[in-house]
């Protein structure tokens, strides 16, 4: 039985998708990033290093094993509603998150080299949830 790379049947036949995109919410993604993280039989993960200073090009290709982002790219729910690789890049594209958010979430900067997967959830249930109105509320939500 002959073995084709994806690359190379597409330039012999055409190749279609066999089932759906499956549509999921953001909240949803984000949600089930949060379970995969507590499902994550490695309780402490890779941070990415200065991702506030990289130039944009270098900062949306950052990506590492043992990462927040490979455990949601491993799941795939998530890869069956479109994640397609485990980036900086794709992981803000994917989950609607700002550079400001996924900074929170995976730098260096705020955790050292490791992160829990467990803080790292708590943070994404937080983000997932709907955003605080009023400035009592957004205090509260900042010290929180």
């Amino acid at each position: 039985m002959e073995q084709y790379a994806l690359d190379q049947l597409k330039s012999i036949a055409t190749v279609s998708p066999t089932c759906k995109r499956l549509e999921i919410t953001r909240r949803e993604r984000l949600e089930r990033w949060a379970e995969s993280l507590e499902r994550s039989p490695r309780p402490f993960l890779k941070t990415l290093h200065e991702t506030e200073y990289q130039p944009i090009s270098d900062r949306l290709a950052l990506r590492d094993d043992g990462t927040p982002i490979s455990v949601a790219f491993a799941d795939p729910i998530l890869r069956a509603a479109g994640m397609e690789n485990d980036s900086y890049g794709e992981a803000k594209r994917f989950f609607e998150l700002s550079d400001e958010q996924l900074h929170d979430l995976v730098c260096f900067c705020h955790f050292g080299e490791r992160v829990s997967a467990a803080v790292v959830a708590r943070r994404l249930r937080k983000m997932a949830g709907s955003k605080p109105s009023g400035f009592f509320a957004q205090l509260r939500a900042f010290f929180g």
